[in-house]
Parts: structure tokens; C-alpha cells; sequence
């Protein structure tokens, strides 16, 4: 029994002691989280653990902002989260944003979670038109938003058409051109291909250097009325207390420095500016709402604080800060030279390698064409040679029949000698007949009766041919038509032996075609490689372990001359910029001129005829550059 109340009762002690949670949603301008809190946590504990999850440490710029009936407030730290008029449905949701602008960015944002967010806040004030950005200012800006978002510009991977779901612009701009969107991009990526080598820290920081000079950045604007009633805007921002006519939110009627201001307070709904110069007069104003007259208080305590605190030397924890920033700036600039000189490398060595596999293929080519014609010449020759063969085959069985005509034109020719020799014989044994006929006609004629025989004798002999015996046995073969048939054979056979020397003489042709095809590919095949590039090393492996020799030698222990050298470089960049803003204030001027002759004049905005206003007056040529000379001899004018 004792037992069971003893355990009863250590079991009802631990569930006191288990603390009551509930769910908190943090919304910031790139995430979500959610957080168990203690009922019992005030603002502090809860903004110290978002701090804590996000890395930041520089708080002092941030809050966590809630609504109440369509009003903004900002959590207090020295308030329990559930005391203040928030929902108490679960998750209680507040968002994460900056409730305080620096004056110089670049200066004052150190940590690169700072900046990262700075940007994002900044960005969609200026797509939402809760910052005023001229056109031409627009388009620069989106371009330094694409260069933090898709890095170096490269045309192979970054087309046309890359950006075509990226909020960029406002649409108060895009409504005021008669411009497409594939113009919008076109001119954003002009802008885009000149920033290559920009990190993103690099290039969001670009983007605040820019937007921090528009006359609408970091500032609060509030509703209130003057003595009189007249219906104003009260500006605050990091430089000190503005009013603006309702209608113009560019350019204040009259500015109160932080420095220039003695005291503020409100009672109920009148708030009142002491200056420090007791011979301005004291400005009162009222405002509709008492949470709007808490939230005024807040931002002029907290921006005033932020003001004295620049003007002072930077605290332990700043200085240790900046020097953490400076040292891993220089960290990183070192490694993006690194990669940079190892980029280099690496390209350099693939074109060597490029060039190295296209010789390889032109020698290949080359020889795969010298073996194709090889081929070809020894088809070529073996066919000559076959050709060649058979002719010489002919040109032997023409030779021999050549030899027999001859030898038969030779037996013809003895043969048609004899016959000559015979014939003359038989023409002079004629012609003796004659004589003898002759001679015996004169006798006849002295004998009468025996010249008439001698006669009948003679015609007798000339009457019959000669006798075989005496004319030969080849004799027929002397008459006329033997001869013609000799004088054809005789054509038939230099005929034949004309076409076996062309043959002969082809033959010789397709065998010295065939040496030099022989010859020309011995070249090719025994021609010198190309020597090896010793400064480029062959493809490179993808941990390229040849470049350790800078990598290892890397040491990050900044000494003084390393500071000093970091400093110089630090002043040799302003300068550098200084040079880049003229530069892109030309470039600025150059797009503005080129746009304006799209713009429809019917949908400009109040704002817009301000801005150009002010433009051909030329006083928004830079706000603080314009804020900062003021500052430096201690005042600025009251009147902007």
C-alpha cells in the first residue's frame, strides 16, 4: 500500500516537472522551421535558438515580426512569446526578417548568412514594389540576381529562354514597356555574360551596393498628421526621421539626423521631435493607432542605437567578426584562384588533347586513304599484269605467225625471183626466137617454102605455154592475185605487232603507278609522330593529384604583412569600383536611352514622374553618397 502511494506520487512529481511546450513556425525568406518552445520562453530565448540554427550572429539587424489586424509588430525580447497578441492556434507563426537597414552594406554585413538574407529581403521588396527601382536599375539588379543564382554565364548550358520562370523584374516595369519578355532577357543576360568570375556572395553584395542608393530602401513608412491636420508620411530608416507628402515617397519635405535630434516621445497618440538646436521648432505629430506609435518608438530607439554604435569603435566581438570575415575571403579568393588556375589548366590540356586525337584522325584518314588507293593500284597492276600476260601470249602467237608470213614471204619472194629470172630467160629466149624468126623470114623470103615453115614453127612455140619443168611447180601462184593476197597478210601482221608494244608500253605505266602508290604509303606509315607538349600534361583525372604541389603548400595564418596586403588590396578594390560605377552608370544611361522609345507614357506611376522629376533635376544620382558628405562635417539639411 505504502509502495503504491510512494510510486503515485513520483509519478504525478515527474509529470510536474515536464515543462509545457508549444509549436512555433519560423518563416524565413528562403525556409521553414518549427521549434517546440517553453511556455514559459520569452522573446529573447526564442530569437537566440533561431539564431543559433541559422548560424547568425549578427542579430542586432534582425526580429521576428508578426501581424495584428492588418498592423506589423515585432516580437520583444524582454516579453514571453505567448504574452503578446499573437494567435494562440498552433503552430504560432512569425517570420524572420531584418527590421534594421546598415548604411553601408558592403561595411557593415559580415557574416555571408547576413548578407545572403539581406538580399532575399531586399529582392522582393523590390518585385513587390515596396521599393521604388527604375527600369534600367531593374534589369542591372535582376542580372546580378541571375549571376548569384546560376553562377558563371555559359551559352551552352544557359539558352535562350533560361530565365523564362524567373521573377526578375518588377511588373510595374514589364507593364510600361512595349517589350517581350525574350527583350527582357536578352538584355538581363547581356548584363549577366559580364559577371563572370562573380561568387554568389560576391555578386548578392553587388546587389545591395545598388539598391541601398534607392530612395525608398530600408526605409518605414507611417501615416500621421501634422498641428494642422495635414495628412503626412513619416519615413525611418537608419539615417534618422523623414516626412514626406503622401503622394511622393522619394524625396522628403523635411530630414531630422539621428544626430540631430535631441529627444522623441509620444503621449497617447502625439509624438514630439526635440531637435538639438533649440532654434528650430519642436515638431508634433500624431499618428492613427497606438500599436503604430509603439512600433515608431521601436524602430527610432533601435535605429538611433545602430546609428552611435557606427560612429564608435567596433566592439571585441565585431572586430573578431570582421577579421574571421577577412580571413575567409581571403581563403576563399585564394581557392577561386585555385580552381581558377586548375580550370585553366585542365581546358588547356583537353584542347591539347582535342588537337592531339584530330591529327590522330587526319593520320588515320590519310593512311586508310593511301591504302585504298594502294588497293586500288594493285588491282590496278594485277589486272594490267593479267592483261599484259595474254598480250604477251598474243603478241608470241603474232610473232610466230609473223615469222612464218615471213618465212613464207621469203619463199614467195625466191619464189617471184625465179619467176623473174625465168621470165627474163623466157623473154630474151623470145627475143632470140624473134631474131631467129626474123633471120629466117629473110631466108624464107630467099627460100620460099622454108621460111613458111620456120614460121609455122615459131608460132606454134609462142602459141603453147612453157612446160612445167621449166616454169616450176609454184609457178600459178606468181599471177596477179597471189600478190594481193601476200600484201594483206603482211598489213595484218604490223597491225598486231603495233598493238603488242601499246600493251607492252601499258604494262610498264600500271607497274610504275603501282611503285609510286608502294612508295607514298612507305612515307605516310614511317612519317614522325608528333612530339609530346611537356608544359600540358595528358587528360587530366578528375581529382587532379598533379596540382597539390600549390594546394599543399596553402597555409591560412594570416600574419601582419598579410593583413597589409589584404588591406591594400581591400583600398585597390575601391578604387577599382569607383572606376566600375562610372562605367555602369554610362551603361545604365546607354539602356535607359535605348528602352525609351518602347515606353508607354499612359501607364507611368506617380512614382515614375517623381523619379524622372528628380532625374532631370539630377538629384537621385546617389542617396548616400548625398547622405554621407552632410554626415561627415556633422549635419546634414534639413531639407532634400
Amino acid at each position: 500500500m505504502a509502495g503504491a502511494i510512494a510510486s503515485r506520487m513520483s509519478f504525478s512529481s515527474l509529470k510536474r516537472k515536464q515543462p509545457k511546450t508549444f509549436t512555433v513556425r519560423i518563416v524565413t525568406m528562403d525556409a521553414e522551421m518549427e521549434f517546440n518552445c517553453e511556455m514559459k520562453w520569452k522573446g529573447k530565448d526564442l530569437f537566440d535558438l533561431v539564431c543559433r540554427t541559422l548560424g547568425l550572429r549578427e542579430t542586432w539587424f534582425f526580429g521576428l515580426q508578426y501581424t495584428i489586424k492588418d498592423t506589423v509588430a515585432w516580437l520583444k525580447m524582454d516579453k514571453k512569446v505567448l504574452d503578446h497578441d499573437v494567435s494562440k492556434e498552433e503552430p504560432v507563426t512569425f517570420h524572420f526578417l531584418a527590421k534594421f537597414y546598415p548604411e553601408n552594406a558592403e561595411e557593415e554585413l559580415v557574416q555571408e548568412i547576413t548578407q545572403h538574407l539581406f538580399f532575399l529581403q531586399v529582392k522582393k521588396q523590390i518585385l513587390d514594389e515596396k521599393i521604388y527601382c527604375p527600369p534600367e536599375a531593374s534589369v542591372l539588379l535582376a542580372s546580378y540576381a541571375v549571376q548569384a543564382k546560376y553562377g558563371d554565364y555559359d551559352p551552352s548550358v544557359h539558352k535562350r529562354g533560361f530565365l523564362a520562370q524567373e521573377e526578375l523584374l518588377p511588373k510595374r516595369v514589364i507593364n510600361l514597356y512595349q517589350m517581350t519578355p525574350e527583350m527582357w532577357e536578352e538584355r538581363i543576360t547581356a548584363w549577366y555574360a559580364e559577371h563572370r568570375g562573380r561568387a554568389r556572395d560576391e555578386a548578392e553584395m553587388e546587389y545591395l551596393k545598388i539598391a541601398q542608393d534607392l530612395e525608398m530602401y530600408g526605409v518605414n513608412y507611417f501615416a500621421i498628421r501634422n498641428k494642422k491636420g495635414t495628412e503626412l508620411l513619416l519615413g525611418v530608416d537608419a539615417l534618422g526621421l523623414h516626412i514626406y507628402e503622401p503622394e511622393n515617397r522619394l524625396t522628403p519635405k523635411i530630414s531630422f539626423p539621428w544626430n540631430e535630434i535631441r529627444n522623441i516621445s509620444y503621449s497617447d497618440k502625439e509624438f514630439t521631435i526635440k531637435p538639438l538646436d533649440k532654434k528650430i521648432d519642436v515638431f508634433k505629430f500624431n499618428s492613427l493607432k497606438l500599436r503604430v506609435n509603439k512600433l515608431i518608438l521601436q524602430l527610432c530607439i533601435g535605429n538611433h542605437d545602430l546609428f552611435m554604435r557606427r560612429r564608435k569603435a567596433d566592439s571585441l566581438e565585431v572586430q573578431q567578426m570582421k577579421a574571421q570575415a577577412r580571413e575567409e575571403k581571403a581563403r576563399k579568393q585564394m581557392e577561386r584562384q585555385r580552381l581558377a588556375r586548375e580550370k585553366q589548366m585542365r581546358e588547356e590540356a583537353e584542347r591539347t588533347r582535342d588537337e592531339l586525337e584530330r591529327r590522330l584522325l587526319q593520320m588515320k584518314e590519310e593512311a586508310t586513304m593511301a591504302n585504298e588507293a594502294l588497293m586500288r593500284s594493285e588491282e590496278t597492276a594485277d589486272l594490267l599484269a593479267e592483261k599484259a600476260q595474254i598480250t604477251e601470249e598474243e603478241a608470241k602467237l603474232l610473232a610466230q605467225k609473223a615469222a612464218e608470213a615471213e618465212q613464207e614471204m621469203q619463199r614467195i619472194k625466191a619464189t617471184a625471183i625465179r619467176t623473174e629470172e625465168e621470165k627474163r630467160l623466157m623473154e630474151q629466149k623470145v627475143l632470140e626466137a624473134e631474131v631467129l624468126a626474123l633471120k629466117m623470114a629473110e631466108e624464107s623470103e630467099r627460100r620460099g617454102h622454108v621460111g613458111r615453115q620456120l614460121l609455122f614453127t615459131f608460132n606454134e612455140v609462142t602459141r603453147n605455154p612453157l612446160p612445167s619443168a621449166i616454169l616450176g611447180a609454184e609457178a600459178p601462184e606468181t599471177d596477179g592475185k597471189a600478190g594481193v593476197l601476200s600484201v594483206a597478210k603482211m598489213h595484218q601482221l604490223m597491225t598486231r605487232a603495233k598493238e603488242a608494244d601499246q600493251l607492252k608500253q601499258d604494262l610498264q605505266e600500271a607497274r610504275e603507278a603501282e611503285r609510286r602508290a608502294k612508295q607514298k604509303l612507305l612515307e605516310i606509315t614511317t612519317k614522325p609522330t608528333y612530339p609530346p607538349l611537356n608544359p600540358i600534361p595528358a587528360p587530366l583525372p578528375p581529382d587532379i593529384p598533379s596540382f597539390n604541389l600549390i594546394g599543399d603548400s596553402l597555409s591560412f595564418d594570416f600574419k601582419d604583412t598579410d593583413m597589409k596586403r589584404l588591406s591594400m588590396e581591400i583600398e585597390k578594390e575601391k578604387v577599382e569600383y569607383m572606376e566600375k560605377s562610372k562605367h555602369l552608370q554610362e551603361q545604365l544611361n546607354e539602356l535607359k536611352t535605348e528602352i525609351e522609345a518602347l515606353k508607354l507614357k499612359e501607364r507611368e506611376t506617380a512614382l515614375d514622374i517623381l523619379h524622372n522629376e528628380n532625374s532631370d533635376r539630377g538629384g537621385t544620382s546617389s542617396k548616400h553618397n548625398t547622405i554621407k558628405k552632410p554626415q561627415a562635417q556633422g549635419r546634414r539639411p534639413i531639407c532634400i
